[in-house]
């Protein structure tokens, strides 16, 4: 693994909080702390929850490839309003639908090969710690019991609306009650209804939490009062982060997080959402183009720019991505009939490219920019190759930067030789050359679009096709 001092610069990342780019600290005892708001489980996740997941996991491997000590902790809602309807309408438990969404949340984002948050805490697992942030938020005076509920004292908090810059007088109520002091205030713990199934036992009665403690109470329990990154989507600014710093801080006097960082919103006619009936399921977008794609997808655009979801856009990274597989497999035909010497541009080139990369992700995390450093290694092996191939040990040490710049972007499969197909694929794949060679272009069709229902892509190269999972 690469140490710190082995990439110069120092990472820095925008902040919704200061609204500019901030240098990345770590905590006292050196580790870089990322708590990022995670999906409520109340259905399959969309491709809009995934921009999160996959941009912070990827945030997280360059960070320890940089050298730094990171702990990742992204949370799932599996009490909430939403999980209560969906039960119902299902017919149902409410706890047994959240379960099963969860497990369904963690094979969906299982398949995109990026790992697991270090941490991943559920609310169910953290009411003591959420009843005991409450009590203590009452004990200051922030907070009031009322016919059962526990809403937060809004104008008794002096920083209310300094992440998402609104003042008071131009909010609009986000929750409505009318056992409340001001129409601002929010809930913390709400009361049992009849028609939900779940309650826990509290102080204020029975009940379960408001949405936003929740995640001031785990990211406190899983990375103590104050930490060095909070993230998630833009949507969550407000009102959700907005509450989380009131009762972070109400409670704890200390900052909640050093950098607020939030992607925007992925697009489908609009923002995609649930809630707007305009989605596309992760786990089909997955079926229909691959996990590389995918990641791919998701990195080529600026973390912190609007993302439009469509055909064009996920057809134009398959050309890449295809273009990054090829110059592995230039590699491969290279290193199997290597030249002698050394290539000076490759070289050159090799040297800076990956300052470039890393420069690139320093500043504010620009994966678009990182993707053309990583083409600039691609173009100078296909250079050096055609002009009279380098010498094995050159051939391999390119090999070990190219792969070593993926491996960053999650993207490291992509080097490695094709993952070999069962049987009959292959046998199907070698009746449609037979009938692509005899320009039987037909039956030709017919046999791919029969690979392709099988989950496979077969693709014509000089060395015969070959057939690789999408």
């Amino acid at each position: 693994m690469s140490t710190a001092s082995a990439v110069d610069g120092e990472p820095r990342l925008y902040s919704t909080l200061s609204h500019r780019v901030e240098p990345l600290t770590t905590g006292p005892d050196g580790i870089v702390r990322i708590y990022v708001c995670g999906p409520t489980v109340y259905g399959p996740i969309h491709v809009g929850n995934a921009r999160p997941f996959v941009v912070f996991s990827v945030l997280k491997r360059y960070l320890t490839r940089r050298g730094y000590a990171v702990r990742f902790v992204s949370n799932v809602t599996d009490i909430n309003d939403k999980i209560y309807v969906a039960a119902q309408r299902e017919g149902v438990p409410s706890a047994e639908l959240a379960a099963r969404y969860l497990n369904e949340y963690v094979t969906d984002t299982n398949r995109l090969g990026l790992g697991r948050p270090d941490v991943e805490p559920t609310v169910t697992g953290h009411m003591a710690e959420i009843i005991a942030l409450i009590a203590r938020l009452i004990a200051v005076e922030l907070a009031y019991p009322s016919a059962g509920d526990v809403y937060f004292r809004v104008d008794r908090f002096p920083g209310y609306g300094k992440l998402s810059g609104r003042r008071l007088d131009e909010m609009l109520v986000t929750e409505p009650g009318g056992a409340k002091e001001h129409p601002l205030d929010f809930a913390l713990w709400k009361g049992h209804k009849p028609d939900e199934d779940t309650s826990w036992d509290s102080p204020w009665g029975p009940g379960r939490p408001g949405w936003h403690i929740e995640c001031s109470a785990m990211a406190q329990a899983a990375l103590g009062p104050s930490f060095e990154i909070h993230g998630g989507g833009i949507d969550l600014a407000f009102p959700h982060h907005e509450n989380e710093i009131a009762q972070s801080e109400g409670a704890n006097g200390v900052p909640m997080a050093g950098i607020w960082a939030h992607n925007e919103m992925l697009e489908l006619g609009g923002k995609m959402s649930k809630s707007e009936g305009n989605i596309v399921l992760l786990r089909d977008a997955l079926d229909r183009w691959g996990r590389d794609v995918l990641v791919a997808f998701f990195l080529r655009t600026h973390y912190r720019s609007k993302l439009p979801f469509g055909d064009a856009a996920l057809e134009d990274t398959g050309r890449q991505v295809e273009t990054i597989r090829n110059a592995a497999r230039t590699l491969d035909r290279a290193e199997s009939v290597p030249g002698e010497g050394i290539n000076r541009t490759l070289a050159d080139t090799l040297v800076a490219a990956r300052s470039d990369f890393f420069d690139a992700l320093d500043d504010d995390f620009h994966t678009p920019r990182a993707f053309a450093a990583l083409f600039e290694v691609i173009h100078a092996i296909n250079r050096a190759v055609e002009g009279g191939r380098p010498g094995v040990a050159q051939l391999q040490a390119a090999r070990a930067e190219f792969v070593g710049l993926l491996d960053v972007l999650g993207l490291a499969d992509l080097a490695a030789g094709p993952p070999v197909a069962p049987a009959e694929i292959v046998a199907l794949a070698a009746e449609r050359e037979v009938a692509r060679v005899a320009r039987d272009f037909v039956r030709a069709d017919a046999l791919r679009a029969e690979i392709e229902s099988l989950g496979y892509d077969v693709r014509d190269t000089p060395e015969g096709p070959q057939v690789t999972p999408r």
